[in-house]
């Protein structure tokens, strides 16, 4: 992309989102990815009914009476956004291309993550670690990965998101709120590493589809192409078994996932291309206040 032509949808983008991000989502993204760490305060007496695994020794035998750490919330959150960059992204049928909508997403994030003074970092994944951008604050960064978000350009065109949640376990130490956000086209399971990854950091799932993946139009022979594996092949659509079949397979792909995240007690939500996006994140943010 040219640079001035680049400078002015990240400009846009910086608009919309971060308009978004302050008028609308500032209360529910406070209350929604509250700090989850404990950061030690100070210590004072020991009380009745106080917990002695808070006993701090130290003090105590200091002042041959017992003292105890007392403990805060952690305010500020690490997010990080894992972005699926893979070949499957670059579909659309309406409006919106699946990594319009993405980068729209994954903007509105980082913005409300900034507003509350969260750090933000971004992994860029295919089928490997594409790109590791480390958490940071500030409005420069954000343009930074909204640039990288409108722009980057991925060695690999196939998709692995078992990989990436391993690769965020390992990676990040401290424990974050990471948005998973792909459109989930992966015939690999990931539903152990997204396990892992939960326990250890607080996981969400942003699922974004375009409707003409949901079934097939009935408009006789066409030729269809995997973005992903850049197989190519003719099928007959105006057989009515043929779009049953595709149907089901969607359906059926859809519990799949969602029961992978059910299972891992990962929050999800899916949004379509088609749909307004700000609508299913408020949901999304209610339901965890």
């Amino acid at each position: 992309m040219e640079t001035n032509e680049l400078l002015k949808k990240v400009r846009q983008i910086e608009i919309k989102t971060r308009g978004l991000s302050r008028n609308i989502f500032a209360g529910q993204y406070h209350s929604a990815f509250k700090g989850r760490g404990m950061a030690f305060s100070e210590v004072r007496e020991y009380e009745y009914g106080d917990d002695i695994r808070d006993i701090d020794w130290n003090v105590t035998a200091r002042y041959s009476r017992p003292y105890i750490k007392v403990f805060e919330e952690e305010r500020e959150l690490t997010v990080m956004l894992l972005i699926d960059v893979s070949g499957s992204r670059d579909f659309g049928t309406f409006e919106l291309m699946k990594k319009d909508m993405i980068t729209e997403i994954a903007a509105t994030l980082a913005f409300s993550a900034i507003q509350n003074n969260d750090k933000i970092g971004v992994i860029f994944f295919s089928d490997k670690i594409e790109k590791f951008i480390p958490p940071q604050k500030g409005k420069r960064h954000i343009l930074y990965i909204i640039r990288e978000l409108i722009d980057f350009q991925p060695a690999e065109s196939q998709t692995d998101i078992g990989q990436v949640l391993k690769y965020l376990t390992n990676a990040l130490k401290k424990r974050c709120t990471a948005f998973v956000i792909s459109d989930y086209i992966d015939d690999k399971n990931y539903q152990h590493a997204l396990t892992i990854a939960n326990r250890k950091h607080d996981v969400v799932a942003i699922q974004v589809y375009d409707e003409r993946e949901t079934e097939l139009p009935s408009i006789g022979l066409m030729k269809i192409k995997d973005a992903e594996t850049q197989e190519e092949k003719w099928i007959d659509t105006s057989s009515g078994k043929l779009r049953e079949a595709y149907r089901l397979w969607w359906e059926n792909r859809q519990t799949e996932m969602n029961n992978s995240f059910k299972r891992s007690r990962v929050d999800a939500v899916s949004i379509r291309t088609d749909e307004d996006y700000v609508k299913t994140l408020i949901a999304l943010f209610n339901k965890r206040s």
